[in-house]
């Protein structure tokens, strides 16, 4: 036995459910972030939405996938977790489906509520299946090809959705996501077997009992919110990135290629970024990640003097050409990933420690709750600002008109930019005094 622990520890040798729920992960990976990243575009220019009620509407639904895994992750505990990706993919099917089938008002809200639960099973359960298939030996090496496979999967499907907007249109979107949570069902239910511990697990009550400690732990509720103004703002880049790049650069602006940018900055920095901070506290890491925030959505907001001084095309290198609306866009998305290198691992280390002694898995299951506030409030006033500094161009009381009467309603589009700047702004400085009053509290 303990040999094979030790082979195991040295080679990527895992059991066959491990590589299967991985492929797995990275279909529905590759499938929500296809549609993530189109949906307020896909609410708007194909079900009829305005953007106020695009913005309300993704708010419900982002906020939910960050709720609900902690609760049906229990649910899954329960009955076994080959049932619950079973009942995963199905609702998932179903629902990016009817997003392509039926994109009416009235179907949408049914369909996004079965993707919002469907999704939030996934999260729980794969995390679950990898710790069940590692050892203690093997484990860091198991969660390495973990976020591997989850930010491949995220990368594969926002450059997939580019193609398939221009090409097909928007409303064939929910198509390709429904077809690879088909494929992931079937490969579900031929090859992937049940694992032991079916029947044991928290109830649907403790989990919430779970909860509302959680939120009774000031020291910890505080930290949530000011971190959800980091995500509040770097979320942006799926609740107002794309229909601004689009209303002010066109329909042929790849905004699914640049919001790649972040993925791509994390995979290339979050190992320096750990290695180099690691002799800083962790608020400390955290706090420069806090505050490369508002200068991210600072410099998303300079592209009209930029135009003014290079003209609606700038050369990359000799390479290609970009518009200043997108070259800000890119740059300012690049900052947002290194700011979530010094942020994200540090951030998790630091609520670990405020968990009570044995309860550290239980309040890491909630660690996620500030990407439940940051989405719920940011695609909430993303519809607001949009609304009223980036309108629709085909809303009714602009019909008829030219591209040269329409100028003035974008003028001040940039403006939502100063607003997410601000908000980056006073969750740093909250998180500064935070760091203060927690550091006089310690030494007390």
């Amino acid at each position: 036995m303990a040999q094979s622990q030790s082979a195991q520890s040295t080679t990527w040798r895992f059991p066959a459910n491990f590589w299967i729920a991985n492929s797995v992960e990275l279909l529905e990976r590759a499938a929500f972030y296809c549609m993530f990243i189109a949906i307020s575009l896909y609410l708007t220019n194909v079900v009829g939405f305005d953007d106020k009620w695009a913005g309300i509407i993704g708010a419900f639904f982002s906020a939910g996938v960050y709720f609900l895994p902690p609760f049906t992750g229990a649910f899954s505990d329960k009955i076994g977790f080959r049932a619950s990706l079973l009942i995963a993919f199905s609702l998932l099917s179903v629902g990016y489906f009817a997003l392509s089938i039926t994109p009416f008002k009235a179907a949408v809200i049914p369909a996004l509520a079965l993707l919002m639960f469907g999704g939030s099973f996934i999260k729980s359960i794969i995390t679950g299946t990898v710790a069940q298939n590692s050892s203690e030996s093997n484990r860091a090496r198991a969660y390495s090809i973990f976020y591997f496979v989850v930010n491949i999967g995220a990368f594969t499907g926002k450059m997939i959705t580019k193609p398939v907007r221009l090409e097909l249109g928007l409303e064939a979107i929910g198509y390709f996501s429904g077809v690879m949570s088909l494929i992931a069902l079937i490969v579900v239910f031929f090859l992937f077997k049940n694992m032991h511990g079916d029947g044991h697990g928290k109830s649907l009550m403790e989990v919430w009992q779970s909860f509302v400690r959680v939120v009774k732990n000031t020291r910890l509720l505080v930290l949530i919110m000011i971190v959800a103004g980091f995500w509040l703002v770097q979320h942006q880049m799926y609740a107002s990135m794309p229909k601004y790049v689009i209303r002010m650069v066109g329909e042929k602006a790849s905004v699914e290629w640049y919001s790649n940018v972040n993925s791509a900055c994390v995979i290339l920095f979050v190992m320096f970024v750990t290695n180099a901070m690691r002799r800083f506290k962790a608020l400390t890491s955290i706090s420069i990640g806090m505050l490369l925030m508002p200068i991210s959505a600072v410099l998303m907001a300079v592209s009209p003097w930029l135009e003014a001084a290079t003209g609606q095309s700038i050369s990359m290198f000799g390479l290609f050409t970009l518009h200043p609306v997108a070259l800000t866009m890119v740059i300012g998305i690049g900052i947002q990933g290194i700011a979530e290198c010094f942020i994200s691992p540090r951030y998790l280390e630091f609520f670990s420690l405020q968990a009570p002694k044995g309860e550290e898995g239980l309040y890491l299951g909630f660690s996620h709750l500030h990407s439940f506030f940051a989405n719920f409030v940011g695609f909430f006033i993303s519809g607001f600002l949009l609304d009223a500094y980036c309108p629709n161009p085909n809303k009714a009381e602009f019909a008829g008109m030219t591209t040269a009467q329409l100028a003035p309603y974008y003028q001040h589009a940039h403006y939502i930019w100063y607003y997410f700047a601000g908000i980056g702004l006073i969750a740093a400085l909250a998180l500064y005094i935070y760091n203060y009053v927690v550091e006089r509290l310690d030494r007390k």
